[in-house]
């Protein structure tokens, strides 16, 4: 399949569509329409009819989407055919709540590798988790091949981590410290700051009216 180029936002409700296209599978259901995935998921029809004519004629007018044939083409584009394997860095409140939480249940991503500095944690298995001292990190994640690193470290080290791993050839961040990385061109990197996101929350609901995400 040829690479398709989509808008970000339209690339962060792909995983969304799929959700619920594999509830609906399991539900047994055959067929969907754009205002019933819009009712479902609450993305206006005319958004999730944008988002997939980016990809060709995916449904039939008056007929809607063939549940089946639209959820395997959503598992190749998500890479859902295969398994992805993430490493863990930080073993702290939130990395032994991420150890704990299954992947497996909703995609195939897994964390195969996890890397800390305690002692306590360092050498045991977790969540079915290696746990592996931070001088093994760059040569585990080359020996496992994983592109992927989520950073749960304290922020004053954030960027020696980042460090790190880009050398180990990681190619996508999920950071969750509140430091802005400074990595190669080559590397994605997507920042979840917990903080923020409930400061901007808190903010929307003392000064709009509108409850609808954005």
């Amino acid at each position: 399949m040829a690479e398709v180029k989509i808008p970000r936002a339209t690339a962060k409700r792909l995983p969304l569509y799929y959700r619920y296209l594999n509830i609906l599978h399991d539900g047994g259901k055959t067929r969907v329409s754009s205002t019933e995935l819009a009712d479902a998921i609450h993305v206006d029809s005319a958004t999730i009819r944008r988002d997939f004519s980016y990809f060709g004629a995916l449904g039939k007018r008056g007929y809607g989407y063939d549940v089946d044939n639209l959820l395997e083409f959503f598992k190749n584009i998500l890479h859902q055919d295969r398994l992805t394997n993430v490493a863990l860095v930080g073993v702290g409140n939130l990395g032994h709540a991420l150890l704990n939480f299954n992947f497996h249940q909703d995609s195939n991503i897994r964390i195969s590798a996890a890397f800390d500095v305690n002692p306590k944690n360092v050498n045991t298995i977790q969540g079915g988790v290696p746990i592996y001292p931070m001088d093994q990190m760059i040569n585990q994640l080359r020996d496992q091949q994983i592109s992927v690193a989520i950073l749960t470290v304290p922020a004053k080290v954030a960027q020696d981590v980042a460090d790190q791993v880009s050398e180990a050839g990681v190619k996508g961040i999920l950071n969750f410290t509140s430091r802005r990385l400074d990595v190669p061109d080559d590397i994605r990197v997507h920042n979840v700051d917990l903080t923020n996101e409930l400061q901007t929350l808190i903010y929307f609901i003392d000064h709009y009216d509108d409850t609808t995400e954005e």
